[in-house]
């Protein structure tokens, strides 16, 4: 294929002891590449940048490895709970690759399809924040960029004007596998998120351009309008998901009424099932782009009745929603949180909307996600001036265009019944 052609191994040897190592989010996980690093002993100071890691590598649990993590998923919660240097650095899923810069990491990894007629390697399910970075380690002869190939990843078109690919000629090693991109388990959810997709259903109208992220509530919103009497939806997303493809595949998704990119779903990574990876497959009807295009307010705002889907982990009544820590505890990540409720705050035909459930239950205690004020340390993942539409299994507060007072009666009238009288007494005091 091509005189750069070598195992995992020896691609991994290529790594001094004491090096920095970054990589993208989610399907990007590099897993062969990373089990060959966890087959290595001898690091003595190793950097590892990147976020929302894929399966477990034991590379994360040496002593001498420290991980500076963008954004907190099930397995980087796991390995700072075993114990591993895992420290969370704050930033919008558009800058991971301006970090990766100026920390000055020396070798970048990737993962991606077989290189086609002209050696061109699809990055297949994940563009995001560091395509560019991965370019730049290609070009320096001071840096390395590694990356593994895979028949089982689907070529994904690139949208106009950014290619989607990386060039044989600017890959230092590149590792031939059979790894198959890991799929997503489909969460059926609960009847309290059956009633949160209802109620944020009616929220969006036909020919609106759709942003949702992954979960039971977002795929349960894609199902309550694919049974629905609306269509002609689009998709701008930073996250392409199964519910969206069923979506696609029930006849809403067209592309045809927006007025960006029309006839095309822009996106900039996917996560779900092997039926989902396979339709992205040289589809003419999806464009990847880097998340600096995709997740621009500037250009969010351009959609035609934009609808952004996220989730909270928890709401104020001030407004403010906190979705990325649960007080001192690192959860997840800002992502594109911001960047969609501020560009569907741009028109008033836009909407964004927050979906939690009302209650939680923490070591055995129920307590409520709509709170009087933030829990200490909790950081604000999205400010008060911003949010929209807050909706819980008990209703949807409007709070666009509220008083501080309005808006906290009308979220404690979407909280649990228990805990309706507690806020009601704090709302009286705001304002």
């Amino acid at each position: 294929m091509t005189g750069r052609e070598m195992s995992a191994d020896e691609a991994v040897a290529l790594i001094n002891a004491r090096d920095s190592v970054g990589f993208g989010l989610v399907t990007a996980t590099p897993m062969t590449l990373f089990g060959a690093m966890s087959r290595r002993d001898d690091w003595q100071d190793l950097t590892i940048c990147g976020g929302l890691s894929l399966g477990h590598h034991d590379v994360f649990m040496h002593p001498n490895v420290h991980y500076r993590c963008q954004f907190f998923g099930g397995a980087d919660r796991a390995y700072k709970a075993a114990g591993a240097d895992v420290q969370y650095v704050p930033s919008f899923f558009r800058h991971y690759g301006v970090m990766m810069e100026r920390l000055g990491i020396r070798v970048m990894l990737l993962a991606g399809s077989l290189p086609d007629k002209n050696g061109d390697i699809s990055v297949s399910l994940y563009n995001g924040a560091t395509l560019e970075e991965c370019r730049r380690a290609g070009r320096d002869p001071h840096r390395l960029l590694l990356v593994e190939v895979s028949a089982h990843y689907p070529r994904t078109p690139g949208l106009a004007g950014h290619a989607n690919t990386v060039n044989v000629a600017e890959v230092d090693a590149l590792v031939v596998t059979d790894q198959e991109p890991v799929v997503f388990p489909n969460d059926p959810g609960t009847s309290e998120d059956a009633a949160i997709a209802a109620y944020a259903a009616a929220f969006i109208p036909e020919g609106a351009t759709l942003q949702t992220g992954i979960g039971a509530v977002p795929n349960l919103v894609a199902h309550a309008l694919a049974e629905g009497p609306g269509g002609d939806y689009g998709v701008h997303s930073e996250m392409f998901t199964d519910g969206l493809y069923q979506l696609v595949r029930a006849g809403k998704v067209t592309n045809a009424k927006k007025t960006l990119h029309p006839g095309q779903c822009v996106i900039t990574f996917a996560g779900g099932s092997r039926e989902t990876y396979d339709f992205l497959h040289e589809n003419p009807m999806i464009a990847m782009a880097p998340v600096t295009y995709t997740n621009d307010p500037s250009v969010i705002a351009r959609n035609h009745k934009m609808v952004c889907i996220n989730s909270a982990l928890e709401v104020d009544l001030l407004g403010q929603v906190g979705a990325d820590s649960i007080g001192a505890r690192q959860f997840s990540g800002v992502g594109g949180h911001q960047d969609f409720i501020e560009g569907t705050s741009l028109s008033p035909e836009h909407v964004s909307l927050i979906c939690l459930q009302s209650t939680a239950n923490v070591d055995g205690r129920v307590v409520s996600r709509i709170v009087p004020s933030m829990s200490p340390f909790t950081s604000v993942t999205s400010p008060r001036q911003l949010v929209g539409v807050v909706v819980t299994e008990y209703g949807a507060a409007d709070l666009r265009g509220c008083t501080v007072r309005e808006r906290a009666q009308a979220l404690a009238d979407i909280a649990h019944p228990d805990f309706r009288d507690e806020l009601r007494g704090a709302a009286r005091l705001l304002g």
